[in-house]
């Protein structure tokens, strides 16, 4: 039964108790749990609680309740954010001078949701209004609106964000009219662009390149944060290599700290499923610079292996793709897939009979906190290794 709307400037934005966690478990679960019992996804999500990507403070969940109630399990709509390492460049005035690499801090934002009986009255939208003000730096902000009460009291370990994104699953206009102010402003859409392979039955040998398990991937996910360093420093900004025009900063999630290890856990939770020889990436003996890593995709059935983080030359692709499919074989799965392919390797995938297309599900939406509009930055690296 659908309940009397509450007014927004009674409500705020709250760190959510033990208690409350729980109940936005229980609440997700009829919608989203699958195949698990409320048991099950209760456990899974505890279990990956204490995952390196969530702790320490890095993870937190969120509810929107009354002011006057705030630990009440009667919240209005619940979400959770992940404090990330992460990346900035802000392009020199002069092309052929070097990039400025500098550390920031991001926010990956999930599990939006609000009850069914609670829908229909804007809290979501309300939530996330105010989810930016306490992720992001305060300094950065607008006017905090009159009509929405107080602002949300700042909480420890979260704050200090340059940059915050999420995926959706409600179309781009929700999280873009969720900005931190009266009007819209939100988080901004991203093409998500997707190279499916079929597996296929090409076999090869593994002479000149290296599998890595779970723990061998932890080594080169540091490797990998270099490397995105030196990249970010060298890299061109112009048209044809960026998504948008005359981008004023450059900016990428890391995967350190546990952020792309975290795929594979959350994936094969309570599944019987394995890849061959438990292997979840591959590395060039010849050149170390040339890897890949992925997870599976249990549902829709059947599974999908999908690459979480690629790096490969032009020349190097080819050989990287015959391997991730032939371990994709070995464990029986039929299709590869590969989110945002740089634009230089697309022809070659084409070539080697990858079907490249946009989705329309899983958008990225990026809202930008530094200097200047969310329109002029340009995500590099939006891959699903830091897909929350």
């Amino acid at each position: 039964m659908a309940e009397p709307k509450v007014e927004l400037a009674s409500l705020s934005l709250f760190r959510a108790t033990p208690a409350q966690i729980e109940e936005t478990r229980r609440r997700r679960w009829p919608h989203l749990g699958g195949t698990l019992s409320l048991e099950e996804y209760i456990t899974r999500d505890e279990k990956m609680d204490v995952l390196e990507h969530a702790t320490e403070g890095k993870m937190i969940t969120w509810v929107l309740a009354p002011r006057e109630d705030p630990t009440t399990l009667d919240f209005m709509s619940a979400c959770r954010t992940y404090k990330r390492a992460s990346l900035v460049v802000y392009p020199p005035s002069f092309p052929s001078g070097p990039n400025s690499v500098h550390e920031t801090t991001s926010y990956g934002i999930a599990a939006v949701f609000t009850p069914p009986s609670k829908r229909g009255r804007g809290y979501a939208r309300h939530m996330m209004r105010l989810l930016h003000w306490v992720i992001a730096s305060r300094d950065n902000l607008p006017e905090f609106p009159e009509a929405w009460g107080t602002p949300p009291e700042e909480v420890a370990d979260a704050g200090g964000g340059l940059f915050s994104v999420l995926w959706s699953d409600v179309g781009e206009e929700f999280y873009r009219s969720a900005g931190p102010g009266s009007e819209g402003d939100g988080w901004e859409k991203r093409e998500l662009v997707s190279t499916i392979w079929e597996v296929g039955a090409e076999e090869g040998d593994d002479e000149g390149w290296k599998w890595l398990t779970q723990e061998q991937l932890k080594g080169l996910w540091y490797h990998d944060a270099g490397l995105i360093r030196k990249e970010l420093e060298n890299m061109p900004v112009k048209n044809g290599l960026c998504e948008v025009e005359r981008p004023t900063a450059l900016v990428t999630c890391l995967p350190t700290n546990g952020v792309a290890a975290f795929q594979i856990p959350r994936a094969t939770y309570t599944s019987n499923f394995s890849m061959a020889g438990g292997l979840w990436g591959v590395q060039s003996l010849s050149n170390p610079d040339t890897y890949a890593s992925w997870s599976v995709e249990m549902q829709p059935s059947p599974p999908m292996l999908i690459v979480t983080r690629l790096r490969a030359s032009e020349d190097s692709f080819a050989g990287l793709i015959t391997k991730i499919k032939q371990v994709a074989r070995r464990s029986g799965i039929r299709k590869v897939e590969l989110w945002n392919l740089q634009v230089g390797l697309r022809d070659v995938a084409e070539k080697m009979g990858g079907r490249t297309s946009i989705q329309s599900e899983h958008l990225p939406q990026i809202m930008w906190y530094g200097p200047g509009t969310t329109k002029n930055v340009e995500w590099v690296h939006n891959e699903k290794f830091c897909w929350c």
